[in-house]
């Protein structure tokens, strides 16, 4: 990667790799015990419903405190101690799922990890800061894809480590992580920026931006049936037709690679040129094939290959879905819109999987996820319908 600069910010190829590189650690720290959550809750005695609260609880810290979090980095105008306090707090949470190993300590530990992924706006905006308008796309989709590539990483090692050391050793490897990116983030090298100088109330203006809302609301559908099925009730299904807890890891393994494939191929010129008005509603409705098909599946093999499917969906649409909803934010505002943006999102992690969770203890799973399935179609339409009148109107609601 060349060297760029945009505001007076650089980023060396070693420096990036290094950011990079904490990244990768920073969500290893907060996914390698995803894949056996829900399993390891259910194995515990715990119902569907509080299943669903516990993994809901992850996006509770995370919908009240990112747009305050984004709302203060304007405000000061510095990234690097966020940073730092997120990596710290995605070890601290498992400290809880170590010493309290039930479902009760997973509950309080996800609302810590709900506080470290708040965090996440700062690691978003300090790497994006460091590149030109025009290379916003291919930089949100290659942290992305770091993102994913750390997921992925967490993902292997409770594959292949989990019949070893148990649900409390996984988590001490995720004590571990966040430790590394704690260590590695305090030698982010954070230029000599000045205090934000915008006031609150400009700040607040960019609620007043459509097209921010819009993509905020077409992230908490992708993020919410994401965290709800390919990472926690598929899961479940799997469980349920007789697998084992290495194939649920591979499950969560093919999901992963998938991801980090699909964010790969998101930042190339090939993704680009066909643009979000082609991938978005593509995507939405092959996430929605995947919810109509994974509960009607019946059998192991095929439903781990669909768990490629929703890889498209972390991959192509949330990248696309970031780099439009922060295109023409002022650079100033850039963290009080992410801030934003986050937490909407953070709201269908919240609720997507409680709802289901509930539903699916009363109706049955299939219900549930025939209900994701037609809340993706809602999604793809809406998308559908903003870019005609774009078209139309050449650029109305930007």
């Amino acid at each position: 990667m060349k060297e760029q600069t945009i505001n007076q910010l650089t980023f060396t190829r070693r420096q990036e790799i290094h950011y990079l590189a904490m990244v990768s650690l920073f969500w290893f720290a907060q996914y390698v015990y995803i894949p056996y959550q829900t399993t390891f809750l259910t194995a515990s005695g715990a119902s569907s419903a509080f299943t669903g609260m516990v993994v809901g609880a992850y996006g509770i810290s995370q919908m009240v405190l990112r747009f305050p979090i984004g709302l203060c980095a304007d405000s000061v105008g510095r990234h690097k101690y966020f940073i730092m306090a997120g990596a710290i707090a995605s070890g601290t949470a498992s400290v809880f799922r170590v010493f309290w190993c039930n479902g009760t300590g997973f509950l309080v530990a996800n609302f810590f990890s709900g506080l470290a992924s708040a965090m996440w706006i700062s690691y978003m905006v300090f790497y994006t800061n460091h590149f030109s308008a025009g290379d916003q796309q291919a930089a949100t989709s290659r942290i992305v894809l770091f993102n994913n590539f750390g997921m992925l990483l967490g993902f292997l090692c409770s594959t292949i480590c989990y019949h070893r050391i148990g649900m409390a050793g996984i988590c001490m490897l995720s004590m571990i992580a966040g430790l590394m990116a704690f260590l590695l983030s305090i030698g982010i090298k954070e230029t000599d920026v000045k205090p934000g100088i915008h006031k609150t109330r400009e700040l607040l203006s960019v609620c007043n931006i459509r097209r921010l809302w819009l993509f905020s609301f077409i992230a908490l559908i992708q993020q919410g049936i994401q965290l709800t099925t390919a990472m926690s009730f598929t899961n479940q299904i799997l469980k349920e037709l007789g697998a084992s807890d290495g194939i649920v890891g591979i499950s969560s393994v093919i999901y992963m690679i998938s991801s980090v494939g699909f964010a790969a191929f998101a930042s190339s010129g090939t993704c680009s040129r066909k643009g979000p008005r082609f991938w978005i509603p593509l995507v939405f409705a092959v996430v929605a094939f995947y919810c109509i098909l994974v509960p009607a599946a019946g059998s192991i093999p095929v439903l781990l290959l669909l768990q490629i499917l929703p890889g498209m969906s972390t991959g192509i649409l949330f990248s696309f879905a970031t780099s439009e909803a922060m295109r023409g934010i002022p650079a100033g505002c850039k963290s009080t819109a992410m801030g934003m943006y986050q937490a909407v999102y953070a709201l269908g992690m919240t609720t997507f999987p409680i709802f289901t969770g509930s539903l699916a203890a009363r109706a049955g799973i299939q219900s549930g996820y025939l209900l994701l399935a037609g809340i993706a179609c809602l999604g793809g339409i809406g998308a559908v319908v903003y870019y005609k009148k774009v078209a139309a109107n050449h650029g109305l609601g930007s």
